[in-house]
């Protein structure tokens, strides 16, 4: 019976959250994102946890409502549950979403050291999402969101957004 569940949970619950788009970085899924913790089904009913990427994202409230939504229509009603600990990383972004990011034009995010090397404009190691070059440059510790940093390119020119590392 648990196998026939893990299977179903699999089947069906996979491919409807892969669905739910970070409503902040569309390309992304938020499995992609690494915000779902857990997705049970209890008697035809979905509980879902998911972890905030940081404690005050606004687009949490989005995320539920959208996470409700897509399984309503799959025929489930859900329960969304914020989680806090342990608290969201980007080594939670997978693969998938790291080079879905890097398409969209926002640099994945480097480990850690490497991270605050390149935040401190130690070293250039951020590569352009445009041209690959990684003659960059911090230009503001803040892009378009709370958690990217802005750089820019001095090769091509372009800005472009850095997903800064979380840990």
């Amino acid at each position: 019976m648990i196998i026939e569940q893990k299977q179903h949970i699999d089947k069906i619950l996979i491919p409807v959250l892969r669905e739910v788009s970070d409503p902040e970085i569309p390309v992304l899924s938020i499995l992609d994102m690494g915000v779902v913790r857990s997705a049970i089904i209890k008697n035809n009913k979905v509980e879902v946890k998911i972890t905030p990427t940081y404690s005050g994202c606004p687009a949490m409230d989005v995320i539920g409502d959208d996470i409700k939504l897509a399984l309503k229509e799959a025929g489930y009603e859900a329960e969304v549950q914020l989680v806090l600990s342990p608290a969201w990383t980007t080594d939670w972004i997978t693969e998938a979403g790291r080079s879905a990011l890097k398409k969209y034009g926002i640099a994945p995010p480097l480990e850690a050291e490497a991270d605050k090397e390149a935040l401190l404009g130690n070293k250039k190691i951020v590569n352009c999402t445009n041209c690959g070059s990684s003659n960059t440059k911090l230009v503001s510790q803040f892009g378009s969101t709370a958690c990217k940093a802005l750089f820019k390119c001095d090769d091509c020119l372009e800005p472009f957004d850095y997903f800064k590392c979380l840990k």
